[in-house]
Formats: structure tokens, C-alpha cells, sequence
């Protein structure tokens, strides 16, 4: 994957930082985490520990294995169509069991390495473009549509949507000076306020699920195979292509190989306690540095963070969570999804954003495996016909 000239880190910078910079860009992402994981633990009843267990051990993994802050997100298409359907649990472990063995094959024996060469900048980009966009429009579904789960689902959308804009811009304006922090204090105390009845101190239980050949083939064909391109394409092509962008020299770890293996190995671990399916994320990176954080200090107190609570909390979460402010929710979403976009600016050729452009709405509009496809059919075909032409005169 081709590199850009960029970098955020100065020489000598340390692996690890636990400064509130870092610490205000640890919690950048949780726009994209918390939605999800309430959904899918009021709605389809999974243990809140199982949730955030997973999550929180792949955070810590990756801050000390790639030291700079890569993300951990939700298997978005999954979640999604998990919470639209309604799906149970021994699906979703089904799922998150054939994921996991799928992407470590395909990161350990070198294969999505190998792919990952076949896609040129423009095209991840466009697939960059697409995530920047799906996110701010899953920001404007949060305020305008948000889950009955939530407490503040009975509020007016103008007021939710008010309250977004104002995080938003407050976001934008003060991320450099620790506004997540602040933002998720207000949270907290929202949810200290939202919650009734008793607190039960202690993890949720957790029970392995039970597979059938009908658990795995459905999970085959509703869950899997619409996700495996995007997490294929965001998960590890973007997300490395972003961190080289972002770290440049710092991020050379982060190998799309190497993310397959660390997410496939996650959601073994996930399918085998009935969790919640995480993957990596371009965007979340973007999330994570543009609000401060430069090293794996940010993966790792976030990851610890969720562990805790998991552990500690577990038995009371599925209420307490319920609590969590939807305007903060949408408004760091859509600043993670703008700053997202801004990937774009390092493309040069007109052909080359009018490439990445189609992709990128064909990618929200349609299917971003259709996108995908499409784009490298035009990529290859364009060089094919340059090459003949270049060919055909040095023979004239």
C-alpha cells in the first residue's frame, strides 16, 4: 500500500503515553462502540461482560502490539442486520466463529497480505470516503431515529439533533484541549442520573453458545458474507493505509496481514463466550488521533477501561448504558466520520478523486463489494489500455 509523506510522531517519541491527550483521543471512538453494544445487549440479550470483555482484551493487544492507536469497533454490517433481525446468540457466536477463522487463514498464511497489494490509493480512499460517510449517517439515524433502548429515545429530534451540532462543534473546536474527556464525564453523569434501582457489583454470566449446523449456515449467509468486504477493505486495508497516512515510519506494524490475524483471533475468543463480533476501523483511527492520541497509551487504557467495567459492572450494565446521551453519541460520530473524510486531501489526479468519489457513494449507496469490484475492473482496465497504447507507438 502506497505511503503518504505525512506524520504525527516526532522522533524519540515514546511507545506509550497515558497523558490527557492520549487519554482524550482513547475515548474518541466510543460513538461507534457504545450504540451497537447497547443494541446488542438490550435486544438481543447478550452478557454485557461478553460485550465488552472481548473488546476491551483486543484494545489492550493492539496498543502493545502495533503502539500506535489502533482502533476496535463493532462488526458494523453485523451488528446492524443482528439488531434488525433480532438474531440470537448461538447466531451470533456463529457468526463471530467463522470470521475469526476466516481472517486468521487469510492473515497468517499471507494471502490478504498479497491482496492487499492489488488495491492502488485512489481505491482506499474511496473506501475511506465511504466509512467517513456511513458514520456520519449513522450520526444523523442516531439523533433523528435513535434505539428505543436508549433513555433519551423519547426526546424531540430537535432537541437531540441541537444537541449534536453543539457537541460536534464543540468537538471540532476543542480537540486539542481534552473536550472528550469532558464530554464523557457529561456522559457518566448522565448516566449516574438515568439510572434506577440497585447497583450489582460483579461480571455478567457468561455461557458458551450452542452451535447447530442451522446456527452456522444461517450466520453464513446473513451475517458473514456481507460483512467479510467491508471488514476485509476497512478493517485492513484502510486501517493500515490510514495509520501509514497518520504515524508514517511509527506505524509500520500495523500490516493489513497482521490486523486480520489480531480481529480473527478477537472473535474466536468472542464467538466462544457469545460476545459482541469487533473488527478494526480507518475510522476510528482517525477518531483516536485527531482527538489526541498518538501512541498505543490510548488502545490500552481504553482497552483496560472496558475490561474493568465489564468485570466490575457487568451485572447492572444493560440499565446503566441505557443512559448514555445520544447527542454526545452522534456528535463524536460525525466528527470521527468528517475528519474521516479529510483522508482525501493527498489524492493529486482529477481521475484519481473522481475514482475515489465513486466508490465512496457507490459504497454507502449500494454495496461497498460492488464498489470495490467495479473500481478495480476501471483501475486495471485504464492501465491495460495505457500500456497497449504505450506499446503500440514505441513499435510505430
Amino acid at each position: 500500500m502506497a505511503r503518504t509523506a505525512s506524520t504525527a510522531v516526532e522522533p524519540g517519541q515514546r511507545r506509550w503515553r497515558f497523558d490527557r491527550a492520549e487519554l482524550a483521543g482513547a475515548v474518541a471512538d466510543l460513538g461507534v462502540l457504545v450504540p451497537i453494544a447497547v443494541g446488542l445487549i438490550v435486544t438481543c440479550g447478550l452478557s454485557p461482560t461478553a460485550v465488552l470483555l472481548p473488546a476491551g482484551l483486543l484494545y489492550v493487544v493492539s496498543g502493545l502490539v502495533y503502539r500506535v492507536p489502533v482502533p476496535v469497533q463493532p462488526l458494523k454490517a453485523f451488528g446492524a442486520i443482528v439488531i434488525a433481525q433480532d438474531l440470537g446468540a448461538d447466531v451470533i457466536a456463529s457468526g463471530a466463529l467463522l470470521i475469526g477463522v476466516i481472517f486468521v487463514v487469510l492473515g497468517g498464511t499471507g494471502v490478504l497480505g498479497r491482496l492487499a497489494r492489488v488495491f492502488p490509493r485512489p481505491i482506499v480512499r474511496g473506501i475511506q470516503l465511504s466509512v467517513g460517510m456511513l458514520f456520519v449517517h449513522l450520526a444523523w439515524d442516531l439523533v433523528t431515529e435513535p434505539p428505543a433502548a436508549l433513555a433519551d429515545h423519547a426526546r424531540p429530534t430537535w432537541w437531540l439533533l441541537g444537541g449534536a451540532v453543539a457537541v460536534a462543534v464543540a468537538a471540532l473546536a476543542l480537540r486539542r484541549h481534552g473536550i472528550t474527556l469532558v464530554l464523557l464525564a457529561v456522559a457518566v453523569a448522565g448516566m449516574v442520573l438515568a439510572y434506577r434501582g440497585p447497583l450489582d457489583l460483579g461480571p455478567s454470566p457468561l455461557q458458551p453458545p450452542h452451535l447447530s449446523w442451522s446456527a452456522l449456515a444461517t450466520a453464513a449467509v446473513v451475517l458473514v458474507l456481507p460483512q467479510i468486504p467491508l471488514t476485509f477493505a476497512n478493517a485492513c486495508l484502510a486501517t493500515a493505509d490510514t495509520a501509514r497516512a497518520y504515524f508514517g515510519d511509527a506505524a509500520s506494524r500495523v500490516r493489513p496481514g497482521r490486523l486480520a490475524v489480531s480481529l480473527g483471533a478477537a472473535n474466536l475468543l468472542v464467538g466462544a463466550i457469545a460476545g459482541m463480533p469487533v473488527c478494526h476501523g480507518a475510522g476510528g483511527m482517525s477518531a483516536h488521533r485527531g482527538f489526541g492520541a498518538r501512541t498505543g497509551g490510548a488502545p490500552v487504557a481504553l482497552g483496560s477501561a472496558l475490561v474493568v467495567v465489564g468485570l466490575t459492572l457487568g451485572a447492572s450494565l444493560t440499565a446503566v448504558l441505557a443512559g448514555f446521551p445520544v447527542p454526545i453519541l452522534a456528535g463524536l460520530l460525525a466528527v470521527a466520520g468528517l475528519l474521516h473524510v479529510v483522508l482525501l486531501k493527498d489524492l493529486r489526479h482529477p481521475a484519481h478523486w473522481a475514482l475515489a468519489l465513486a466508490v465512496g457513494v457507490t459504497g454507502v449507496l449500494s454495496n461497498l463489494a460492488i464498489a470495490l469490484v467495479g473500481a478495480l475492473v476501471v483501475w486495471y482496465s485504464v492501465r491495460a489500455v495505457l500500456a497497449w497504447r504505450e506499446r503500440a507507438a514505441a513499435e510505430a
